[in-house]
């Protein structure tokens, strides 16, 4: 564990790249320095539309796309470096999530893809990168996510209390640590922030609603909810994964959203990712006590209270309260993977992806 690494990640709410600069130790993780870096509007507008019109993309563009991704994870990197004053000489590598444009796990042909040339992020930093993390797995039979469960267990596992992390990004997911040390289950529950910042980026042209603002001021559709909640996807077991392929504008053109009050059907999309996320934790860890939130939707107040609301018989609390920052957890997962990946050691895990075995993960770039 030796050495200090990188970690960079942005997730499906493109929020901005969030950039790790670690080490690692037996009893836990040391941060050396932080940064996020948003993405130029025009990029997000341009990878937002790809996402949303993927057979539309033209291979240029597309090609475009990833070196300007890549370039961005670059300054990203760099600016980490010379926020913590280390020796570039000292660092091992970076892991570098990159940015996902589509998730398909159970095509005929599954795949992920993930943009972000790792080649510029190795040229121009002149460091190891391992990247395109999901491939492995997805070739060994698994979902290729969530990939983040094998490092919660790592470092948020405790023998003395059944566990739950719970990461809320554009889409949720979930780990359940049971104490006793039998398989550690994931899985996305569904949407976390998405679908309510598609829906307020529509009618107030803002990119998501401060600590729930918006939401609270509305009142939840009980029959649009239960329509909601009757999605096919809640009924799969897991393994099982998702993302704005499925839970996007189009899947909420499906309800007649249009003719309720906007700010109710915000408050109904809260609620929605506040249920499914508890109803995921009763059927799979309903003898947790412990549940920690990391990730954006730990600064959506409403959408807090509301998931305190669902689980009443279990404390809730975001990750800094179990030793790391929420805002920081997936970055330094990628970097705990690359050190994984250099050294080696499988980062998957079969009981949370369905892959048939375990496998090193990710392809590694030399400067």
């Amino acid at each position: 564990m030796s050495g200090f690494y990188v970690g960079l990640m942005s997730g499906t709410s493109m929020d901005g790249i969030d950039s790790v600069l670690v080490s690692f130790q037996s009893a836990g993780v040391t941060m050396h320095a932080t940064h996020c870096q948003a993405y130029p509007d025009d990029l997000k507008a341009a990878l937002l539309e790809a996402i949303r019109e993927p057979l539309h993309v033209p291979l240029d563009p597309s090609g475009e796309l990833d070196r300007r991704v890549g370039q961005c994870f670059l300054d990203a990197t760099l600016a980490v470096i010379d926020k913590s004053g280390v020796d570039t000489k000292d660092i091992v590598a970076i892991g570098s999530h990159g940015q996902t444009l589509r998730h398909q796990p159970n095509a005929e042909r599954p795949f992920s893809l993930q943009i972000g040339s790792a080649n510029i992020i190795a040229t121009g930093s002149r460091l190891t990168t391992v990247a395109n993390f999901r491939q492995a797995d997805i070739q060994a039979g698994g979902q290729g996510a969530p990939l983040v469960p094998p490092f919660h267990q790592w470092l948020f596992h405790s023998a003395d209390a059944d566990r739950v992390i719970v990461n809320i990004g554009g889409i949720a997911n979930v780990t359940v640590l049971p104490a006793n040390g039998s398989d550690v289950i994931g899985f996305d529950t569904g949407p976390g922030n998405g679908l309510m910042d598609i829906w307020i980026k529509r009618h107030r042209d803002l990119s998501f609603d401060r600590d729930g603002g918006w939401a609270a001021g509305g009142s939840v559709i009980e029959s649009l909810l239960e329509q909601f909640l009757g999605d096919p996807y809640f009924e799969l077991q897991p393994p099982k994964s998702t993302g704005f392929e499925h839970f996007n504008r189009e899947w909420l053109k499906r309800f007649d959203v249009d003719r309720f009050e906007a700010v109710d059907i915000q408050a109904t999309l809260c609620e929605f990712s506040a249920r499914s996320i508890a109803q995921s934790i009763d059927k799979h860890a309903g003898n947790s006590r412990e549940v920690f939130v990391c990730g954006g939707g730990t600064h959506n107040r409403e959408l807090l209270r509301r998931l305190r609301q669902q689980l009443p018989s279990m404390t809730v609390s975001s990750t800094a309260s179990a030793g790391l920052d929420p805002d920081w957890v997936e970055a330094v997962a990628f970097a705990w993977l690359a050190m994984r990946t250099m050294n080696e050691q499988t980062g998957n895990l079969p009981s949370v992806t369905g892959a048939t075995h375990k496998v090193v993960l990710g392809d590694i770039h030399s400067p």
